[in-house]
Formats: C-alpha cells, structure tokens, sequence
C-alpha cells in the first residue's frame, strides 16, 4: 500500500534542519559575541489567518509561538497584552508571541474553540496547546512559559531563536546543516519502507531513535511503517463490514480508520476515533486515544487537519 501524498517525510527533514540551524546560530550567537539573529520586534508579532500557517505554524517547527486572543474592547486583554509582550521580550528567542485581533479573525477563534479572552495558547512544532483563559498573576505565567520551552526543548529539541539587538531583519539565508550519524540509518529505513519491507523499516527507524530520541523525521517514519505493517494483512471489504456493523466496536473503527488513513481520507480517519473516543471507557477509550495520537504522527504535528482534530479530541475528552 501506498502512503503517496499523505504524509512528507521531506518536509519533516527540513524542519529538523530548520531546528539544528536554530541551534547552530544560538551557538555561533554566543561564540562571536552576537550578530547573525533576528531583532528584538520579532519576537513581537500580529498575525492574522492569512499569515497563519507561515508566521504561526511553520515558526512553531523552530521556536514555540505563544498566541494571544484579544481584541480592543477587552479589558482584561489590556492587562494581559503589555505583560506577555514584556516577557516576549524578557526571555530573548525562547518564544515568540503571537497577536490575533478575534475581531478581524474570526475563523481562528472558531478553530481554537475559544469561549472567551483573553485566551492563550500555544504552538510548538505545528502542535496546539491551551495554556489559559483570563488574567492571571506573573508567576503563574512565567511558571507556564518555563514549562512550554522545556517540553519544546525536550520532545522537539526546539532551542529558540537567536536575537540580535542590532538586526533589523530575520536573516532567512540557508544555513548548511552537516549530515549526521543518523543519516545512513534513516535512508536504509526509507528504502526498506519503500520495498514494503515494513519490519525492516520498523526496526531502522527504532535503531535511529535508540541514538537520538527526539528525531522527528525517524518519529514521522515509525508511524508510517508501523501503520502500513498493520494493514498489509487487512481484507478491506471485511474491516469496512465490520466498522459498519459494529459502530462501538474500538477495535473495528481503529482498523476501519487506519484504512482511511492510508486511502489518503485523513479527516475520515481522525473523525472516526475522536467519535469512537467519545463513545468509550476506560481501557477501551485509552486504546483508541493512543491509536489516534500515533495517526497524528503519521500526518505530521504542523498539519491543519492533525491541529483541528486535536482541537476536537480534546472537547471530547476534557
């Protein structure tokens, strides 16, 4: 079975090398004494959906974007606004915060299911995260911020932004990024994965992760494989029947949803396990969560379709 078009593992790469240039340039930041970064009002942004995906979604991939639901005519927001624009600040590239005016951008508010404002969530690698609703105290922020860099670091090895008082722009220029240990491993992984030899490629890509943990295109390639292992053996007809017969059967909606997955019908298969999640208990609801959160990896974080069903597993669950 073909996994054409549904998922990129090359742009996985690139995000991995958008995160080892990050790395590189804070290095060479420290080492030269500064220069080579983005200006301190480029941690401060205004963003509207048009820009969305680039200013929000493809930054998340190197630093996590802090947004800010507000509008004009909240109170609240104007307490709220100077403060994480000062803390923006503060932290100097650990994160960027995003301003979305609710009144101008009315379809984002809808896809971030906000209620209220000031509300404010976060984005790191492409992956959304209610932070809180409301006011809060400084230290309460600041303990939540410290938490979202450290998972950002530790799960996606996203190190920042280096900031550079003396820039007036981003410098946007390619960096070369070397090639690393890994790189022999990951190509005998896609070639296995290519010739359908889904247990070969199942066991390069744990044998990456073995050495480095948080590499996220042998992440994005073990979900691949291990979802093509799971329905090379499937009937299609039968596993449909089933689904269709047994609408509270997790077991049969998991399968039914990994064959819509590899048929390229990703909202089909993300809508079929957040209904299945809402409909279960217990052990049962937990499987088809975590058959739902390795879906999410096949796709990728920074896809739309993987941050609205998040959005909706998370009503459901909560």
């Amino acid at each position: 079975m073909s996994m054409s078009g549904v998922v990129d593992l090359a742009a996985v790469k690139a995000a991995g090398e958008a995160k080892a240039k990050a790395e590189q340039a804070r290095a060479d930041s420290a080492r030269t004494g500064g220069g080579g970064g983005v200006s301190p009002s480029a941690l401060v942004i205004d963003v509207d959906e048009a820009g969305f995906e680039t200013d929000v979604l493809q930054r998340s991939t190197e630093v996590p974007v802090v947004i800010d639901f507000w509008a004009e005519w909240c109170e609240p927001c104007k307490q709220l606004g100077p403060l994480l624009e000062r803390l923006a600040t503060e932290y100097n590239g650990r994160f960027v915060l995003a301003k979305v005016d609710v009144d101008a951008n009315q379809m984002l508010m809808q896809q971030f299911g906000i209620q209220g404002i000031p509300a404010v969530f976060a984005v790191v690698a492409g992956q959304a995260l209610p932070l809180f609703q409301g006011a809060a105290p400084e230290s309460q922020i600041r303990q939540t911020l410290d938490q979202l860099i450290q998972v950002g670091e530790e799960r996606f090895g996203l190190t920042g932004i280096v900031v550079d008082a003396d820039a007036d722009v981003t410098d946007s220029a390619p960096a070369e990024v070397p090639a690393g240990p890994c790189d022999a491993l990951l190509e005998a992984a896609a070639q296995a994965l290519d010739a359908s030899d889904f247990d070969g490629a199942v066991q390069a890509y744990r044998n990456v992760l073995s050495d480095d943990p948080v590499n996220t295109e042998a992440k994005l390639g073990l979900a691949q494989a291990e979802l093509l292992r799971r329905v090379a053996g499937f009937d299609p007809q039968k596993v449909r029947a089933d689904a269709a017969e047994k609408p509270a059967d997790p077991t049969a909606q998991m399968d039914a949803a990994d064959l819509d997955l590899v048929g390229g019908h990703v909202e089909d298969a993300f809508g079929r396990l957040v209904e299945t999640v809402r409909r279960t208990f217990g052990d049962d609801r937990d499987a088809v969560r975590v058959r739902l959160l390795k879906l999410f990896e096949v796709i990728g974080p920074e896809d739309p379709r993987v941050i609205a069903a998040r959005t909706a597993l998370a009503r459901v669950l909560f």
